[in-house]
């Protein structure tokens, strides 16, 4: 439980970083929005293009852990846009951020680390592959949902292959053949703006939660919190040890992947579109306090750890 404690400790101390530096009128309103905007627009594509870009991927791909890991993802996603819908009236970008934040993982603060400690280096390549394909398809997914409302399909295109998070897809999938012939100065760059997604995203949600609190409630966070940390990894632990044959580490390591609690991205996708902002904040606060608990627990029926 203290080893739990201290793997998401780093977290809560940049949201109440932003949360206080908002309350003691340190930073501006304007200063939350403007960290989003830099990390949606420039950190977290600059993020992928180097994950993307560096990715060790297999010849030939392991889709026994690929469709556990995103039919979870798949199921849970449509399930909180279904409750979100049906039972808290939520509709339009609202239901996506509903879906987003249910299903994505907070991997860079609690995914790597807890993993890691759990499986060693056995974990690595399991580990590198899904944060390589996990962020581009939930991002896209979103994207996806929102722009193809109410967006023809040239218009859907033109938005799509102009978003900032699909350019760093695209760029980064492109650099993969000549990563090495990149120089070492525009690696420098990139990974100078890379490295400060996380923390400045976390720092935005800060003052973001002061701005809202709990305004939404807490009905729906508290169903989002549980279909993250619940229902995903059991859909995830039945598929990848009953229906799939996989090595007992690459199943463990989807389990904890999706026992994950609520990722940032979904706070900076509710940001940039201006709606759900106080469901993907409080979301992410509920789930990674709960998260405790709950990744203790996956921890000791998966006997690693």
């Amino acid at each position: 439980m203290v080893a739990a404690l201290l793997v998401v400790l780093p977290v809560f101390g940049l949201i109440a970083l932003g949360y206080l530096a908002r309350w003691t009128k340190l930073l501006r309103e304007t200063t939350g929005e403007g960290l989003s905007d830099f990390v949606f627009v420039l950190a977290i594509p600059c993020l992928l293009f180097r994950t993307l870009a560096r990715a060790d991927i297999p010849p030939t791909q392991p889709w026994g852990y690929w469709i556990s890991y995103f039919t979870g993802l798949a199921v849970i996603w449509a399930l909180a846009m279904l409750i979100a819908s049906r039972f808290f009236s939520r509709k339009g970008p609202e239901l996506v951020v509903s879906g987003f934040a249910a299903a994505q993982s907070n991997t860079v603060f609690v995914g790597v680390p807890m993993i890691l400690k759990a499986y060693g280096d056995a974990g690595a390549v399991p580990l590198s592959l899904l944060l390589a394909i996990h962020l581009p398809v939930t991002m896209t997914t979103a994207t996806l949902l929102v722009e193809g409302r109410s967006a023809s399909v040239t218009m859907l295109v033109r938005r799509l292959f102009g978003h900032p998070i699909i350019i760093g897809i695209i760029l980064g999938s492109l650099a993969r053949p000549v990563v090495g012939q990149i120089p070492a100065q525009l690696w420098t760059v990139i990974d100078l703006i890379a490295d400060a997604a996380v923390p400045c995203a976390l720092i935005s949600l800060g003052i973001s939660m002061r701005r809202y609190g709990l305004a939404s409630g807490l009905g729906l966070p508290a169903t989002l919190s549980f279909l993250k940390l619940g229902l995903h990894p059991l859909i995830v632990y039945l598929l990848a040890t009953q229906v799939f044959d996989m090595p007992p580490h690459w199943s463990g390591v989807a389990v904890l992947f999706a026992a994950c609690p609520c990722g940032i991205n979904a706070y900076l996708f509710a940001e940039r579109y201006r709606q759900g902002i106080a469901d993907a904040s409080s979301a992410i606060t509920l789930s990674t306090l709960i998260s405790l608990l709950t990744t203790a627990a996956w921890l000791n029926w998966l006997g690693v750890g």
